[in-house]
């Protein structure tokens, strides 16, 4: 049979008003009429509203199948009577997603494609058909549609004959493809051949080694490590368990540490260096219980935890702890969790924080000390001066242990008795240029932590440098910046309570964002909830396929509606799907 093109269909970006804000979308493709020119990035006339989840070299046209549009008008029961509804560029006869392999080669009028990858899961287009499952839906019927990037650039129409000029290697479908990242399975030997395939777009072929190492590595296999890289491992416990404050030591100034020893005699589990635990008390008898996340600061071991806490001006946790926890005192604390933890190789390390931004890095290099690693290790560090200098003296004993350390100390603000060259380095704030006069070379792993001006003046500077966004690890204290593609950003809002909330039923805690609000039926998901409470949240198919919400479930359970499309990694939730059945407190 011979595939034929039936519409080019183009769109430019535009803004519409959804679920209350202002989201920049070109869901919305028009059949084009006569034939219209090819460009390497783009057809004329059409344009993408975000470019970090479309367009591109690798994503420059969208293609959908006459058969399929047959297959959702008879699964819906209604017609779609114009081209261009799926949001595709290319309307076409032929070209199954089940027979149409990465890496082939079309020409179709005077312009050349290759064939790079399935369609994004998109919320989108679940918004254009009026249909919010459709992310996920073109997954699990394997009719995603597939992107083509353009080889020559050229004039092409409706009616033009689509001829198939060569054959990818590896032989492997859109359909195949589409399940081996979103479907459970990830069979080693497809993940292998799919990362050989040279047309498959880079960030594909990265979540498919991602996937395969998992495979590789010897452990039960939990998460999708091809659609959350980062995810750590499962928490030792759920909830929280009884822990006695055994000792408090002063840091410096502002900044405090509570040893912690298991309440029940058995150990505590050995927690990854940089990984933090959440602490939940009630400053009163009668009053909620109250969240906070807080870095652990000490060495490797399962006999005790050391956390250290910042006193803020008006601070509910920090301050009680400060003033009414003793030693003796019994406290709630979490598993460790987090994936801000120190990688196990033998590259250079620097480690870049200012004020209690230390605690996270200070483990790392507990580790690194206990371990006797010969790697090379910078420790730059930023206070105000002595009195606000914590951990002066133990990380100088650190330094010393290790034969490859280097300590760098900048005050911005000494006082009259601070002696440069003794307790600190130099002057003022740390910046790039202190890395790049220290001699630090780029094949180093840079973990940074402190005040959020700090990490992101040093970070984007980094990244100008060509420090590659691989090697940059940043730890974030508060809530993590939000992914919400398409949507226009506005002013940050305090998290608060959800307009005409309710005041009983299930409670939900946000832990970073210091907030707790009852379950309300008129949500359709824990996301819409947090979005209503303006809890920064991350997501972009909302239909439980990608795990971009993916989010830490503390303590407490959830269903699903509907199933995601594979589970979340133990210890975690998908948002966008999931209702609490119980008290939930969540990780954000």
């Amino acid at each position: 049979m011979v595939s034929r093109l039936l519409s080019v269909n183009v769109g430019l970006p535009k803004d519409i008003d959804w679920r209350g804000k202002s989201l920049r979308t070109a869901i919305w493709k028009s059949p084009v009429q006569g034939r219209c020119s090819v460009r390497r990035l783009n057809i004329d006339g059409d344009g993408q509203g975000d470019l970090t989840g479309h367009g591109g070299e690798h994503r420059a046209v969208m293609v959908y199948q006459i058969d399929s549009y047959r297959y959702w008008e008879r699964h819906f029961g209604r017609e779609f009577p114009a081209y261009g509804q799926f949001g595709e560029n290319l309307t076409v006869d032929g070209l199954p997603d089940n027979e149409v392999c990465i890496g082939d080669r079309f020409q179709i009028g005077g312009a050349l494609f290759e064939v790079t990858q399935p369609r994004v899961t998109c919320y989108r287009v679940g918004i254009r058909m009026d249909e919010p499952l459709m992310a996920s839906l073109l997954v699990s019927h394997h009719r995603p549609g597939f992107y083509l990037r353009v080889l020559r650039e050229g004039e092409i129409g409706a009616g033009d004959e689509i001829l198939k000029v060569s054959a990818g290697p590896e032989q492997m479908t859109v359909a195949e493809i589409d399940a081996l990242l979103y479907l459970p399975g990830h069979s080693a030997e497809q993940l292998q051949r799919a990362i050989k395939i040279p047309a498959l777009s880079g960030g594909w072929r990265r979540s498919f080694s991602a996937l395969l190492n998992q495979k590789q590595g010897g452990k039960p296999l939990d998460g999708n490590r091809g659609l959350v890289p980062d995810s750590g491992s499962r928490p030792a416990w759920p909830g929280f368990r009884k822990v006695r404050v055994s000792a408090i030591h002063h840091e410096s100034k502002a900044i405090f540490s509570l040893r912690l020893v298991p309440g029940d005699g058995e150990p505590l589990a050995a927690a990854r260096p940089g990984q933090f635990v959440v602490l939940r008390v009630r400053t009163r008898p009668d009053s909620p219980p109250l969240l906070r996340s807080y870095s652990l600061s000490d060495g490797p071991g399962t006999d005790h935890y050391r956390l250290s806490v910042k006193e803020e001006v008006h601070g509910a946790v920090g301050g009680y702890l400060k003033r009414e926890v003793k030693a003796g005192d019994v406290l709630e604390v979490s598993a460790p969790r987090g994936n801000f933890t120190l990688r196990e190789d033998d590259d250079p390390v620097v480690f870049l924080s200012a004020g209690v931004g230390a605690t996270p890095v200070l483990s790392m290099l507990h580790a690194l000390a206990s371990a006797g690693a010969a790697r090379p290790v910078w420790w730059l560090f930023g206070a105000r001066n002595r009195e606000e200098h914590p951990f002066a003296a133990e990380v100088s004993e650190l330094v010393k242990a290790l034969p490859g350390a280097t300590s760098y100390v900048k005050y911005s603000e000494p006082g009259r008795e601070d002696k440069i060259g003794e307790d600190f380095d130099a002057r003022g704030r740390l910046t790039v240029s202190d890395v790049a006069r220290l001699g630090i070379p780029d094949v180093t792993h840079f973990y940074l932590c402190g005040p959020p001006t700090f990490m992101e003046e040093l970070s984007s500077g980094l990244r100008a440098k060509g420090i590659p966004a691989s090697r940059i690890h940043v730890e974030v204290f508060g809530s993590l910046p939000p992914v919400t593609p398409g949507i226009k950003s506005g002013p940050v809002r305090i998290p608060h309570q959800p307009p005409a909330a309710i005041d009983e039923g299930f409670k939900v805690a946000f832990a970073r964002s210091g907030l707790t609000a009852f379950w309300d039926s008129r949500y359709q998901s824990l996301l819409e909830l947090a979005e209503a409470c303006e809890v920064p949240v991350r997501w972009a198919c909302r239909t439980g396929v990608c795990h971009t919400c993916e989010t830490g479930l503390i303590t407490g359970s959830v269903s699903y509606q509907p199933d995601p499309i594979e589970p979340a990694t133990e210890g975690d939730i998908l948002l966008c799907c999931s209702r609490p059945r119980e008290d939930v407190a969540l990780d954000m």
